[in-house]
Order: structure tokens, then C-alpha cells, then sequence
């Protein structure tokens, strides 16, 4: 765990945090402006699997691939998919190392708040896993094994509830800096008065 730390803490430069930060924001653009509505034209208003935090069963698997169509499951699997292969790896480190930074600033890296950190990289690596789920899915499919389309579906759980766990930590966090440097302005600025 120290190791783990250490690499996490040499990568907490404001620079570095700013740049993951804005290269993944770049990608997740891409993502929602491109190749996401580019597959949806074939959805007839059906969200992607991917844009489901609540999750699916099986009859929706089933509805939205057969609206997809043949030229929609391609598009999905060579357009969307692709990007998205790129982003949960972005998305892990990026966001590891922002509220690793956020947490050194707040003199918390060296307490149980760390684990915190973990929170992006389990999200980025459900988000893998519920990618080859899809893959798996639109490449059998209509030969849809029920245990692929459940086992995609909790990855897909997964990955919202750490994501979401993770962006209210963040948040707090956040609050709590905010708090911390208004009291220190308001200290420094009694201290010379």
C-alpha cells in the first residue's frame, strides 16, 4: 500500500492533475458530442448501455440491439465502444490523482481518507469490464447468453455507484478546502489587522 501511495503522491503536481484532468474531459466531449449521438441515430431514442446508471434486464439488451440494427451495432462497436476503451483509463488515473491532490492539500493523504483515491480506479475498471461485456453482446448477438447480459449489467451498477460515491466525495472535499482557506484568509487577515 505504501508503494501504491508513493506513486500517487509523486504524480500530485499541479500540472500533472491539470493535464489528466483536461485530456479526459477532452475524451468524455468526444464521447457526448460524436461518437455517442453518431451511434444513437440508430437507437431510435433508446439510451446506450453505457448511459444507463440505473442499469438493464435483458428484454431492453434485446429491444435496443435490435433497433440498432445491423449498421447501429457496428457503429456502436467501432465507433463508441473504441473511444470508450480509452476513457475508463483516463477517467481512473485523472480523477485518483484529483482528489489525491485535493486530500495533500487538506494534510489527509496520509490517513484512511487515501482510500478515496480507489474510487476513480474501481469505476474505470468496472467501465472496462462492462465494455467487453458489450462487445461480447453485440458480437453474439442475437445469440445473447443471459449470464453475459447480467454480468454487464452489474458492471455497469458497479461503475455508477463508485462514480457516484466518488464525485460526493469529491464534492465534500472540495467544501471542506473551501472552508479551510476562507478560515486561514480570515486568520491571516485578523493577524494583520
Amino acid at each position: 500500500m505504501e508503494k501504491i501511495k508513493e506513486i500517487i503522491d509523486r504524480g500530485l503536481t499541479g500540472k500533472k492533475v491539470l493535464l489528466f484532468f483536461v485530456i479526459t474531459n477532452i475524451v468524455y466531449a468526444i464521447m457526448l458530442l460524436v461518437t455517442i449521438p453518431k451511434t444513437m441515430t440508430f437507437s431510435n431514442g433508446l439510451k446506450l448501455l453505457d448511459m444507463m446508471p440505473l442499469g438493464y434486464d435483458s428484454e431492453y439488451i434485446n429491444r435496443l440491439f435490435e433497433t440498432l440494427g445491423d449498421t447501429g451495432r457496428y457503429v456502436y462497436l467501432t465507433n463508441q465502444l473504441p473511444v470508450d476503451m480509452i476513457y475508463p483509463f483516463l477517467f481512473g488515473v485523472s480523477y485518483c490523482l484529483l482528489i489525491g491532490y485535493f486530500l495533500k492539500k487538506l494534510n489527509k493523504l496520509n490517513s484512511p481518507f487515501f482510500y478515496l483515491c480507489f474510487l476513480p480506479i474501481i469505476a474505470g475498471i468496472a467501465d472496462y469490464a462492462e465494455n467487453f461485456g458489450i462487445i461480447t453482446m453485440l458480437n453474439n448477438y442475437p445469440n445473447l447468453s443471459q449470464i453475459s447480459m447480467d454480468a454487464t449489467n452489474i458492471f455497469t451498477l458497479v461503475k455508477s455507484m463508485t462514480t457516484t460515491a466518488f464525485f460526493v466525495a469529491l464534492i465534500i472535499t472540495l467544501l471542506v478546502l473551501g472552508i479551510k482557506t476562507i478560515k486561514e484568509r480570515s486568520n491571516t487577515n485578523a493577524k494583520t489587522v
